[in-house]
């Protein structure tokens, strides 16, 4: 949004520097990208009239101008363009004459002719960025006249401001002026506009039908006949080229100008081409089209709001742009203005659809202000003052948002703002931006105005008062601490978790948790307690996972299939099951992990890590055949009596659905019923300076008995000289009998007090070899096996 310092100053009397203004904006929302000097890009261009024009005699394109600069004496210069006739007024830079970007023109000889200086385009004396001709000026433009002093820029500040879309009011002259008021404490008023009426009534010559009333909430048309169609006024059209629109001719700039200066938008008819004018609103029909004022022929879909004639035929979209056929030409004599309030969400979505933004479809869509209309026709019809207003005003109604009653609270203010603020003070901003205020004891009862529907709730209320407060006025206080915070256990837990899983060279992954009938099948996974997604983002991934292993094996023969071997990854995340019959499902954290080129005894040793490190002892593995993995590779992780997870070796078959050569040993648990087992206290002992003595002991057990069985009873029976004790081999071969393996362990003895002595060990090496071969179906390994 574009706005003039002097034309704020005609909504209330600011002093104010252009500085001080500019910053007084930044801190009421409106942030101040820009702020310049018009005049300074007219530095020395004054107002000239084109006295005659003839062909350069040394070029096809370029023309000999002879104007009249004021000063009794002709001035020639040479022109490219051709915009121009004999008698319109234009700018003159003469030389030594600075304009746009700093350019000082000279005299010069241009083909062989000289020019006395240069006619300029909108866009070479800082008004805009349109090059495509001369600027013409107005006929009351004077000739001689310095162009600043014409335009009215002289002194005058014009700032480019951000406004948020909360902000529609923001969008006009006179919203930004009221803001600024309120600021400085300065009166505004929105002046009064005179306008005679005469002739017939304007029920009699134009009529209104409102089909969609939730479309439209007010339609008003008046009626101006006699109409010159003309250029506008020098200091109208300067406004709008420094506002960045061009000028048209008088009636639609007169359009334009009291959407800036107001913010009510309007549209203007030829009302020879509204037969019996009669106009219509209504939804359109699918397939309908209508040529708009930017000549391009645009379809229709059901929904959108369209104005009609009296044949039902489309003659502009609602709120976002008129059509053709009714356009303003220069044999226009009498027009239908139209002013209107459109349901801003409806005028939002045919606007993106048809990808058609205009000043006015951007000012609906946020928000109109159904009650300036009639102050909005007056100013328009007063900016025409050749033509002849017919008698009132055509105005028919629909449906209206009502305007909202808010409680505020004063305490609330102080609450939310930090910050004591009188109530007077808080009254007389609100009165100060137009809302109706009532006390109700300590509290306000407050009824917003019509051009601010973004104030709906006390909230907006109590950013109103901080605002025109002032931000920077509101003291900085650190809130009250009533704490300090802390982890719970769970996320220290957590977080542990990952430290040892990186500590033992795992890298973490975050896989998709969407998987299809196929990944199910793959992993041998029961599909039935899957969840399907009601819109999944592709048919291939329609059911929610039920374990993380379908995820972490696809990332393993992604790696395999880049020549990436041996990839160790561990994942924390949910998984879904369906419950009820499908009615309700479950979310569960899970863990799992993959290591790629391993066996199972590598992830029991990853668990056994993981549960010392948790303070977990009270485990202990139940081998069991276990959907996906291997029938005498897999367990099942039971801690205090409680199924937790899994661990073993990926089944063969599992591998090769997913293309992995390598076996794959796997680690799963439940962290949710992880969590609720029982922690064994810490307990810690100083390291012994003495020498260990390492042991090795290979038995021969059944398929059926767990190595974690054998586990146990070696530390059970090994006394307190065991510091370590891990399985580092396990055999099947010719030297083991059919249904056996061998399991050989490592134990290293250590005393506290003392060296151990080959008598130390070997009471050790006893008692754990009678503990096994007694309470197991086990047998000690000698070293001829």
């Amino acid at each position: 949004m574009r706005v003039l310092l002097s034309w704020l100053r005609e909504f209330t009397p600011l002093e104010a520097s252009p500085e001080l203004v500019g910053e007084a904006l930044s801190d009421l929302g409106l942030a101040v990208e820009a702020v310049r000097r018009p005049a300074e890009a007219m530095h020395g261009v004054v107002v000239a009239e084109v006295a005659e024009i003839r062909p350069h005699p040394g070029a096809d394109r370029i023309f000999l101008v002879d104007v009249d600069a004021g000063d009794g004496r002709s001035v020639r210069v040479c022109c490219g363009a051709r915009n121009f006739a004999v008698g319109d007024r234009v700018p003159l830079a003469l030389p030594g004459a600075r304009i746009a970007d700093g350019v000082e023109i000279t005299r010069r000889r241009i083909r062989g002719e000289w020019s006395e200086g240069m006619l300029c385009a909108p866009s070479e004396v800082g008004m805009g960025s349109d090059r495509s001709g001369i600027l013409i000026l107005g006929d009351d433009a004077t000739v001689g006249a310095e162009l600043a002093d014409v335009v009215g820029v002289k002194d005058d500040a014009l700032f480019e401001l951000e406004v948020n879309p909360n902000r529609p009011d923001a969008l006009s002259v006179a919203g930004i002026a009221r803001d600024l008021a309120c600021r400085f404490d300065l009166p505004f008023e929105i002046p009064e506009f005179s306008v005679s009426e005469t002739g017939e009534d304007a029920a009699g010559i134009c009529s209104v039908a409102i089909e969609a009333p939730d479309l439209c909430g007010r339609f008003a048309v008046r009626v101006l006949e006699s109409i010159t169609v003309g250029r506008s006024p020098t200091k109208i059209a300067a406004r709008l080229y420094l506002c960045g629109m061009r000028p048209i001719n008088d009636v639609v700039d007169a359009s334009n100008y009291v959407m800036l200066e107001l913010g009510q938008p309007s549209h203007t008819y030829d009302l020879a081409k509204v037969p019996e004018g009669r106009l219509g609103v209504r939804r359109a029909r699918d397939g309908e089209v209508i040529e708009t004022l930017d000549g391009v022929t645009r379809t229709l879909v059901a929904g959108d709001g369209i104005i009609v004639d009296h044949a039902d035929v489309p003659i502009g979209i609602a709120g976002v742009m008129g059509g053709r056929s009714t356009e303003i030409s220069e044999s226009t004599t009498d027009v239908l203005v139209e002013m209107a309030w459109w349901d801003p969400m409806s005028v939002a979505r045919t606007s993106r659809r048809m990808g058609l933004r205009s000043e006015a479809s951007v000012r609906f869509e946020r928000g109109a202000d159904p009650e300036i209309i009639d102050c909005a026709m007056d100013r328009l019809c007063s900016l025409l003052p050749g033509a002849r207003v017919a008698k009132g005003m055509v105005d028919e109604r629909g449906d209206l948002p009502a305007r909202p009653v808010i409680r505020l609270r004063t305490r609330r203010v102080d609450l939310l703002l930090g910050e004591r603020i009188e109530r007077s003070r808080m009254a007389g901003i609100l009165r100060s931006i137009g809302c109706d205020v009532d006390e109700d004891g300590e509290d306000f009862v407050v009824v917003p105005p019509s051009f601010r529907p973004d104030i709906g709730i006390e909230e907006d209320l109590v950013e109103e008062i901080a605002r025109h407060h002032g931000y920077g006025n509101v003291r900085r206080r650190l809130p009250p601490a009533s704490g300090v915070a802390r982890l719970t256990r769970r996320q220290r837990e957590r977080r542990l978790t990952r430290q040892v899983l990186l500590g033992c060279g795992l890298s973490e992954a975050m896989t998709i948790p969407f998987l299809s009938s196929d990944d199910f099948r793959r992993c041998g996974l029961d599909e039935s307690v899957a969840v399907t997604i009601a819109n999944p983002l592709d048919r291939s991934g329609g059911l929610l996972r039920t374990s993380l292993m379908p995820g972490l094996l696809a990332a393993v023969a992604h790696n395999e299939a880049h020549r990436n071997l041996g990839v160790s990854l561990f994942e924390t995340g949910r998984v879904f099951r369906s419950a009820d019959g499908r009615a309700t499902h479950e979310e569960v954290e899970m863990l799992g992990c993959v290591l790629a080129g391993r066996e199972a005894p590598a992830a029991v040793r990853l668990w056994a890590t993981l549960a010392e490190a948790l303070a977990i002892n009270d485990w202990r593995l139940d081998q069991k055949e276990l959907v996906g993995l291997h029938p005498t590779r897999g367990a099942e992780i039971v801690v205090g009596g409680r199924p937790v997870g899994r661990v073993g070796e990926v089944h063969p078959e599992v591998l090769e659905g997913w293309d992995v050569s390598q076996r794959v040993a796997w680690l799963e648990a439940d962290l949710n019923t992880l969590d609720d087992a029982e922690r064994t206290p810490r307990t810690y002992s100083p390291v012994s300076r003495h020498p260990s003595s390492d042991l090795d002991l290979a038995f021969e057990v059944a398929e059926e008995v767990p190595a974690q069985r054998v586990r146990e009873v070696i530390l059970s029976s090994a006394g307190e000289l065991l510091v370590e004790l891990h399985l580092f081999d396990v055999y099947r071969g010719p030297a083991v009998r059919e249904g056996h393996r061998s399991l050989a362990f490592r134990l290293r003895l250590q005393a506290r007090d003392r060296t151990l002595t080959d008598a130390d060990v070997a009471s050790v090496r006893d008692r754990v070899v009678s503990a096994v071969t007694s309470e197991l179906p086990a047998r000690l390994r000698s070293a001829t096996d």
